[in-house]
């Protein structure tokens, strides 16, 4: 096998990876689970101090299994320091029960959890101190430190000595991940619909996953029940059940019973569940439409999920850009595959997608993220439908007249340009 391609499979499989919840509380909720497991006694008092970016995505989304919103549950550290499962990664709070819950949250009404935001190095930063009582009434502390990852722990304390510091550029920080590596949309695209299908298997998993996810929100009243509102008004008679309706409905379900609490792990993508979702739903439905083999779905997800991976590596991992539309422009591109679309095709789509929704800004996790979703997903299918047809923007606007400068062009309106927008959405959302 190529060399880059073995650097696109360990890509894959360090951030296309099961986290139960919205990420962002989930990572103090296992920074705290492995300071619980360090600390050795029961934890008496939290302390949280996250970055401002991950308080955002922390304010008002469900933590499943507990019943309660964001950082409200101490950013789910309260209940990741006493049922949580240091050993899980992302679904860290898959286990645990109702009495931990409760637990949790008399920890939370007795003061004794403090939770505060600073001015981080990276985007992605949680810091949880534990301070717990042993058997003879001895005080001891423990202290955990996340950075550039949801699950990159790059230090560790015990009663105030360091026990870990992780070695420069040990576990990368998820925003580099593919600094050094050849990678473009054509290496993604040969890489996707030639590497062998038994080193791509795995990727089915994320259909399993997320389809039950989308299950789960059809069935079940979550969040705005999004889905289950296009299912009503279609049994009424007001929409049609076509390829886009289902795809939007379908995606929106499944963002709906992730933000609402659903206790179902989602395939995240990049550190989003929604993402991954948003990679993953569409491709699914339209495989089913045009009666694609297994095969064919596995090749399909991996030049979507690697596609929004090698997008969204052009700017920092949380940002004041929702990263549902350049995902949604990567399952454009597998969808255009899936319906025997040539390469020049899946550019055309990918320039589509983010011609129609690059303007769709970050507000934090909640909810109504299942709009958004349901928006790029929409963007997804139109700029597919165009794509076939051998229509796509160029040279308008920030869409240049090759994909790769459209990517850079992208990075660049999100770094440069959007962090003046990030702060004032995080004053607003805090006032």
């Amino acid at each position: 096998m190529k060399q880059a391609w073995q650097q696109y499979l360990q890509i894959i499989q360090q951030v296309v990876k099961p986290a139960l919840g919205c990420t962002e509380p989930i990572a103090a909720a296992y920074a705290a689970a492995v300071a619980a497991r360090q600390l050795g006694c029961k934890p008496v008092r939290l302390e949280v101090v996250v970055s401002d970016n991950l308080y955002k995505n922390s304010m008002g989304v469900y933590v499943p299994g507990t019943g309660k919103i964001g950082l409200a549950i101490a950013a789910a550290a309260a209940a990741g320091a006493i049922g949580g499962n240091a050993e899980a990664g992302l679904e860290v709070l898959a286990a645990i029960t109702p009495a931990q819950v409760a637990e949790a949250q008399e920890l939370i009404d007795a003061g004794q959890v403090q939770v505060s935001r600073t001015s981080a190095p990276e985007f992605i930063y949680c810091r949880v101190r534990l301070l717990g009582l042993d058997a003879e009434g001895t005080e001891h502390s423990a202290e955990v430190t996340l950075c550039g990852g949801h699950t990159r722990i790059v230090e560790q304390r015990r009663n105030d000595e360091v026990t870990f510091t992780a070695e420069q550029g040990q576990g990368g920080a998820t925003g580099a991940i593919c600094d050094g590596v050849d990678i473009s949309i054509a290496a993604i695209h040969e890489f996707a619909t030639q590497v062998e299908f038994e080193q791509i298997r795995f990727i089915l998993q994320a259909s399993e996953l997320n389809g039950k996810l989308s299950d789960e929100g059809m069935n079940n009243p979550y969040g705005l029940e999004i889905g289950r509102t296009m299912q009503q008004n279609i049994q009424a008679g007001l929409i049609g059940e076509d390829v886009m309706n289902r795809i939007v409905m379908r995606t929106a379900a499944a963002s709906d019973a992730r933000m609402g609490g659903a206790s179902l792990p989602a395939m995240s993508n990049f550190g989003s569940g929604n993402q991954g979702i948003a990679a993953t739903i569409p491709v699914v439905v339209i495989a089913e439409r045009f009666g694609a083999s297994e095969e064919q779905l596995a090749r399909a997800l991996i030049m979507s999920h690697l596609g929004a991976i090698y997008i969204k590596s052009h700017y920092p991992p949380l940002s004041a850009f929702c990263g549902n539309t350049v995902t949604s422009a990567a399952a454009a591109m597998a969808m255009v595959y899936l319906a025997g679309g040539s390469f020049e095709q899946s550019c055309h789509a990918i320039q589509n997608v983010l011609s129609d929704s690059a303007g769709m800004v970050c507000d934090g996790a909640k909810a109504s993220c299942a709009m958004k979703v349901s928006t790029s997903s929409g963007a997804a299918v139109r700029g597919f439908l165009m794509a076939l047809n051998s229509h796509g923007v160029s040279g308008q606007g920030i869409v240049a007249g090759n994909v790769e400068q459209t990517i850079r062009n992208v990075g660049q309106m999100v770094k440069d340009g959007m962090s003046a927008t990030d702060s004032t959405i995080i004053d607003i959302m805090s006032a």
